[in-house]
């Protein structure tokens, strides 16, 4: 039986028995969920179902469900069945059905579908646990005992194999699993299921959610209260099954990974199975390179951070097998060819991203091989430094170098180090802590109330205060509406109005309100919240709304009280600030242009990776390996501005997801859709669809101008674009036209021709410093080799970075190396010093890209500058200083090389 027919075969056993097919979800949660950075589950997508906090869209469920888990990928490749990518069948009940039919679908399916013997299924059921007052799980033995399974081949377990809990508070409960008895000849007569050994292959787990775990009293035990509905989750692996079905001693013998295996051997001309060290590398190629093109496939791009840094470590872990097996560049393309071919068809994300994936695939083997073989070199050089130190240890520190400037994970380090027996001495941990706490350091200021409090505070008041808010906004500015609660912001309660003891909100105090009906927007998907105004129906009081928590499906408005008393029952008129709004308006549906200019000028890869949208500019970040050209921007602009003037309306449409699918909407980053969403379109949609709940413009023209400012590096493989439209965009230009003319004043000549005057005086500023180099023996260049320099630059979360000591006999000197320096480095961060007449010079140099990212060069040459006993300061983008002690330079310049590397990291 195929995986494919695995997979449908199951499917459609759970379908006709009243469950409802629904699509594996991504791989990215969504990003109301920020309990993992990956799907780790088959249940993980229906926790909110699970939790209560949603109705599910049918009381039976069952899916195919993509699934990524990090936990054992050191173990991928050393064994016959640990994964990192796999897909996970499931079965769902919420408050249906509960153990005695999921027991009946279990053993019917195994036996009827799968074809398994009865003698070769074993059982493992909960065994009970004192701490949790539970006895062993009778309930689940009797129905498996009317299956007709002997009692010997149900084996009980403790609680860590058959209790399932999420944490240590909320749903829980017993579990029970099936297991294949594979025979003698993968084990011993004593083993049992549950225990370390091959013979007994689990296969199916059934979670029977029935407890409520709850935290108890002091110094006491958590207490268990019995669930209001009980719910099922199931998990059986489609690949182990596969291998089950197929006969195969191990998953990558089988149909989805027997292609890729093969692909390995013609690649590097070598056979699996006749030694580990092939198979190992075989096998690890294998699995990640299915797990990159499916992270990639939902929109995960290599990075330094949070999920891209998982796919850049899945990435680089294969290549550098790849290496090991001498395979020629352009090999992870070719793997992820063969994964569209085996995996296309189940999922048709992989061709749609097709060019995409290869784009990532081709850059991140390219850039990675450089930084391989010089992370290689220099380890190879401390693995020697060791052994002739008769050391069976690399220190910490030396391994933390290799990671933080030279980008060499520390995974491949340890891993390295483990084949030649050496260990790390020290703790790693400890020092990336240390960095990310200088990274936080300079970010904890700040001064009233904690925003993080009061959106934690609205939550909860949203939550308590009865019915939710219906939102008017897509039809109205103005809704004559009723307030419905108010609570002080700040304290647990509100006070009470004079005489019936109604919550009420005095003049100058911050509240959170309820209305029944709200135009105000809260924030969400990068528009901002809207501003506005509410006012007693009668005009004898009046608030401003500063700020819209979103919940859920509710609201709650964060107000100030600037006149009178609102009381809560009482009618009131909100109204939202329109200029805000439509600027705001403007901006969104700009975006979406801007979206759709960006993937037809500079390829389908790119994807929204976050925005801001409010009523003073745009700012939008997508995935993209390297900056544009000025052509790619201008091209850009152009297209926006086209589609601006050809007045193409803007078009909200509720339909389902599976037809926005169909119509290629666009969908964001890590949001989770329900069933009927809410589709943007632009014209006719043949150039812009996307899901979106914010607000727009009803026609492109009222956008007026779009004007681009700027295009930089937001992260590694994420690129910022900030934009204006409409009176903001034509305030900029013509701000623009007051300088040029202010220019030409200055250069006694034309607007037009200023240009032209500033290009002569800068030829002639080279002309005098070249002879100013070639009139003495002095000259910087002279002394100072500037492209051996430039080249000792390593890249550092995206971006140059260098730290280094120059010999120059006149201080004066250091600033113009460094300005020669930056002129063949591209985002790079410089500090350079060097000793003369006794004292300490440092100067420093940093790209306006990385001043935005957070380095300035201020605080780069104090850090240096605090280690030589002196001091100095400058602009964000130049600074200098000096300091009383040379003997301390070296030091002084890692103290700054961190500094940079830390505010990159933060």
């Amino acid at each position: 039986m195929t995986s494919d027919e695995i997979r449908e075969r199951y499917l459609s056993f759970f379908e006709e028995r009243g469950h409802r097919r629904i699509p594996s979800a991504s791989l990215v949660p969504s990003a109301h969920d920020p309990s993992a950075l990956l799907t780790v589950a088959g249940m993980h997508p229906l926790k909110p179902y699970f939790l209560g906090q949603e109705p599910p869209p049918a009381p039976r469920l069952t899916s195919c469900q993509k699934v990524f888990r990090t936990v054992d990928i050191d173990n991928v490749g050393n064994t016959a069945r640990h994964l990192t990518f796999f897909e996970m069948l499931g079965n769902f009940s919420f408050g249906d059905y509960f153990k005695r039919e999921a027991i009946e679908f279990a053993w019917d399916l195994s036996r009827e579908v799968f074809g398994l013997a009865d003698d070769d299924i074993w059982v493992t059921v909960f065994a009970g646990d004192e701490e949790l007052g539970l006895g062993p799980d009778q309930e689940a033995i009797d129905y498996w005992l009317a299956m007709g399974v002997p009692r010997e081949r149900i084996v009980e377990c403790s609680r860590s194999e058959n209790f399932w809990q999420a944490g240590p508070t909320g749903p829980c409960g017993p579990s029970s699993e099936l297991y294949l008895d594979r025979g003698l000849d993968f084990g011993s007569s004593s083993d049992l299921p549950g225990g370390e050994n091959e013979r007994f292959l689990e296969y199916w787990n059934l979670v029977f959610m029935q407890f409520d775990q709850r935290p108890g009293a002091a110094g006491q035990a958590s207490v268990l209260e019995p669930l209001p509905a009980n719910n099922i989750d199931t998990g059986l692996g489609l690949n182990r099954m596969a291998a089950i079905l197929q006969g195969k001693r191990s998953v990558f013998e089988t149909d989805q990974f027997l292609p890729l295996i093969e692909l390995g051997e013609e690649l590097s001309g070598r056979r699996y199975g006749e030694e580990f060290e092939t198979d190992r590398p075989l096998r690890i190629l294998a699995d990640h390179s299915r797990a990159m093109t499916f992270l990639l496939a939902d929109g995960v791009v290599p990075s330094n951070e949070d999920r891209g840094y998982v796919l850049r470590r899945v990435m680089r872990r294969a290549i550098q097998q790849g290496r090991a097996l001498e395979l020629a560049p352009g090999f992870l393309m070719r793997y992820g060819e063969r994964v569209r071919e085996v995996m296309g068809g189940a999922y048709p994300e992989l061709r749609e991203h097709a060019d995409a994936i290869d784009m990532w695939l081709s850059a991140e083997e390219e850039s990675f091989g450089r930084t391989l073989a010089q992370g290689l070199e220099l380890l190879q050089a401390g693995i020697e430094r060791a052994r002739e130190a008769g050391r069976s240890s690399v220190a910490a520190e030396e391994v933390f170098r290799l990671h933080d400037t030279y980008g060499f994970p520390y995974e491949m380090t340890r891993e390295l180090l483990g084949e030649e027996e050496l260990s790390i001495e020290g703790n790693f941990d400890r020092l990336m802590d240390e960095q990310r706490a200088r990274g936080r350091a300079g970010a904890r200021a700040g001064a009233g109330a904690d925003a993080a409090d009061v959106r934690e505070a609205a939550s909860s008041f949203a939550g308590e205060s009865g019915t939710p808010t219906r939102f008017t906004g897509y039809e109205t500015e103005e809704q004559l509406t009723t307030l419905g609660a108010l609570q002080s912001i700040g304290s647990n309660g509100a006070g009470g109005a004079p005489g019936d003891g109604a919550p009420s909100a005095p003049a100058g105090s911050r509240y959170l309100v309820k209305l029944a009906e709200s135009p105000f927007y809260a924030a969400g998907g990068g528009q901002v919240a809207d501003v506005g105004t509410i006012e007693c129906e009668g005009g004898d009081c009046r608030a401003r709304v500063e700020d819209v928590f979103r919940v859920g499906d509710d609201q709650a408005l964060a107000v100030v009280v600037e006149e009178g008393t609102l009381r809560a029952g009482e009618p009131v008129v909100a109204r939202v600030d329109h200029i805000a709004r439509h600027a705001t308006e403007a901006n969104h549906t700009a975006t979406h242009l801007l979206q759709a200019a960006l993937r037809e000028r500079v390829g389908s890869h790119v994807r929204q990776a976050g925005s801001y949208v409010g009523p003073d500019k745009l700012r939008f970040d997508f995935s993209h390996g390297q900056g544009l050209s000025a052509e790619e921007l201008r091209d850009v602009e152009d297209r926006v501005n086209e589609w601006i003037a050809r007045n193409d309306r803007v078009r909200p449409i509720t339909t389902t997801l599976d037809e926005a699918r169909r119509l290629g909407a666009m969908a964001l980053f890590g949001e989770k859709y329900g069933d009927v969403v809410r589709m943007v379109e632009v014209g006719n949609g043949e150039y812009s669809r996307e899901l979106c709940g914010g607000t727009h413009v009803r026609s492109t023209a009222e956008i007026g101008a779009f004007h681009i400012l700027s295009e930089t590096s937001s992260a590694a493989n994420v690129r910022r674009i900030e934009a204006l439209t409409g009176p903001a965009a034509v305030e900029f230009l013509r701000e623009r036209d007051r300088l040029l003319a202010d220019v030409a004043a200055t250069l006694r000549t034309r607007p037009e021709d200023a240009p032209n005057a500033v290009r002569a005086l800068a030829q002639d500023r080279r002309r005098l410093e070249k002879e100013l180099e070639d009139g003495g023996a002095e000259g910087a260049t002279s002394q100072v080799d500037v492209e051996k320099l430039a080249r000792q630059a390593a890249e550092v979360a995206g971006a140059q970075v260098l730290a280094a000591t120059v010999d120059v006999s006149d201080a004066k000197l250091l600033l113009d190396v460094a300005d020669r320096v930056k002129g063949r480095l591209q985002a790079a961060a410089i500090l350079l010093g060097t000793a003369a007449d006794g004292r300490v010079h440092l100067v420093s140099i940093v790209s306006p890209a990385l001043v935005e990212r957070g380095v300035k060069a201020g605080a780069v040459v104090k850090a240096a500058a605090q280690v030589v006993g002196g001091g100095g300061g400058g602009r964000d983008t130049m600074a200098q200083a000096g300091g009383r002690d040379p003997a301390k330079l070296g030091e002084a310049i890692d103290a700054g090389r961190k500094a940079i590397e830390s505010a990159l990291n933060g």
